[in-house]
């Protein structure tokens, strides 16, 4: 088939489509006129769901139930017909016979269409091949569907389909839900444990006058009134720090954060993120919380310590695999930082490795680039990965015996960060100076360098306890626990670049 040909089988398939949209108003429309205007009703009083029916169908035989739901499939024949109808908890099979509901009303009910939503009003019975339905008493359209829903996920055109329109997408691949389901039960979850572990849960400003807290683009806007330009959140670490310094011992937030950066299978502007800080604890603390914590969410929410992420078992059953940075360097590569001291050493060594080199790069970055390169993707089952170069922890502690490293770590599990915790640095001064050399880093031109935050060292001039601080990517997190490839898979709404001339409805 030749292009032109395509375009002319691709506009009649569209001229058809719109005849059939049209056909569906039409029959609005006399519903309308009749003074039965299904977008009239205001409520449904609902007895009973498809489950409940379904798993009680030894009490409920023959009893009058009401339910409610989407019309997902409709077989018609003569006087009689069969609907299935779609709740929250799954479908049920329908009844319908003109001798039961009237004339008039079955004639109704032959005119509806896939897509909408009814009540029913019936009695439960078993049909002759043992299936549980209900015999409907009543019919009454609750909602008129005006557009056609695809009859299953792959009768989509366009994938992206799945995550511009998850109202469709839940609809017509319900097992999608199961995802969101385990999410919710992993979230319950994690605030339970903590929760009973005497952490206050709080909230934080989203909106922040200083894009801090994190080494990150952020989103500019602006506030009219006080006229100033605003961040949204990268993180909301110096806040809760903040809440330690006034006197709360352990407290937690999770919430969205924003990061103007690239996106991918593990990337969204927009994200889910868990902090929280413990006063008088340090890194050490923290990877227990981490350890404990993750594997719970998992057993909670998938019934098991361990779980089966694209063909590999990922098991977070405590303790997990612990490393030091120059240590893995040193396992993948066979380069020693500990006999590499100075920033120009370090350079050379790689350059001769192939690593790229940023102006005013000093040794410990050259040794996180290392690990980025050629650690990371060999951490499939988890494993704390420690003691970070001071020049990439601005907010972490130094190591009392090596002050070039920091009482850092970050968790890894299928070469994926998901946590990052450290020995709060409570330090003023220090505090300020590494301020200082994320400014000077901005000037290089490092978009991504924190900000001065100057009330945060009056905060920690006022005096911050030894404290353990941690974060957890959420959304990476559940994608490990639902075995799902890509973030927007556990996103009910993901980002998505806008469609244009309008080129967002749905399709078959």
């Amino acid at each position: 088939m030749n292009k032109d040909q395509q375009n002319v089988q691709d506009d009649q398939a569209q001229e058809n489509l719109s005849e059939v949209l049209q056909v569906r108003r039409d029959k609005l429309a006399k519903l309308q006129e009749m003074g039965r205007d299904p977008f009239h009703q205001s409520r449904y009083d609902r007895t009973s769901t498809s489950v409940t029916i379904k798993n009680n169908f030894e009490t409920t035989e023959g009893t009058v139930v009401k339910i409610a739901g989407r019309i997902m499939s409709k077989r018609i024949q003569g006087k009689a017909g069969f609907i299935d109808i779609q709740d929250q908890d799954g479908r049920i099979q329908c009844y319908v016979r003109l001798d039961r509901i009237g004339e008039e009303e079955y004639s109704i009910f032959s005119t509806y269409d896939i897509g909408d939503i009814i009540g029913l009003e019936g009695e439960v019975f078993k049909t002759k091949k043992e299936e549980i339905s209900v015999k409907a008493n009543e019919v009454v359209l609750l909602s008129k569907s005006l557009q056609i829903l695809p009859e299953k996920y792959h009768g989509l055109k366009d994938q992206d389909l799945r995550y511009r329109q998850r109202y469709v997408d839940l609809i017509v691949n319900p097992e999608v839900k199961d995802a969101f389901l385990t999410r919710t039960k992993a979230l319950k979850a994690l605030r339970s444990y903590l929760d009973e572990r005497g952490f206050l849960e709080v909230e934080t400003p989203i909106l922040n006058t200083i894009a801090g807290g994190a080494n990150a683009r952020p989103f500019v806007t602006h506030h009219n009134t006080l006229d100033i330009p605003m961040y949204l959140r990268i993180a909301n670490e110096l806040y809760l720090k903040r809440l330690i310094v006034g006197g709360f011992d352990k407290v937690y937030e999770m919430g969205r954060m924003f990061r103007n950066e690239g996106m991918s299978i593990k990337h969204n502007p927009e994200y889910t993120a868990m902090e929280l800080y413990q006063a008088y604890a340090d890194y050490t603390d923290m990877m227990e919380i981490t350890e404990n914590l993750i594997s719970h969410m998992a057993e909670v929410a998938t019934g098991s310590m361990k779980v089966n992420y694209q063909g590999t078992e990922i098991d977070f059953t405590p303790p997990w695999k612990r490393m030091t940075m120059e240590d893995c360097v040193k396992e993948y590569t066979g380069v020693d930082f500990s006999t590499i001291n100075t920033d120009e050493e370090a350079i050379a060594i790689a350059k001769e490795k192939g690593i790229e080199i940023t102006p005013g790069m000093r040794r410990g970055e050259v040794i996180n680039a290392f690990f980025e390169e050629f650690g990371e993707d060999k951490l499939i089952q988890p494993t704390f990965i420690t003691h970070h170069p001071v020049e990439v922890s601005p907010l972490a502690k130094r190591n009392v015996e090596d002050p070039r490293r920091t009482d850092r770590f970050e968790a890894f599990a299928n070469r994926w960060e998901l946590a990052n915790a450290f020995s709060e640095l409570n330090d003023p001064i220090d505090q300020k100076g590494r301020f200082m050399d994320q400014m000077r880093k901005k000037e290089l031109g490092d978009d991504e360098a924190c900000d001065m935050d100057e009330d945060f060292v009056n905060a920690l001039e006022v005096g911050l306890p030894p404290t353990g601080g941690l974060g957890i990517g959420i959304d990476r997190t559940i994608m490990l626990l639902t075995n799902s490839t890509s973030i927007r898979d556990v996103l009910l709404f993901p980002t998505m670049k806008p469609i244009e001339n309008n080129q967002n409805k749905i399709e078959e």
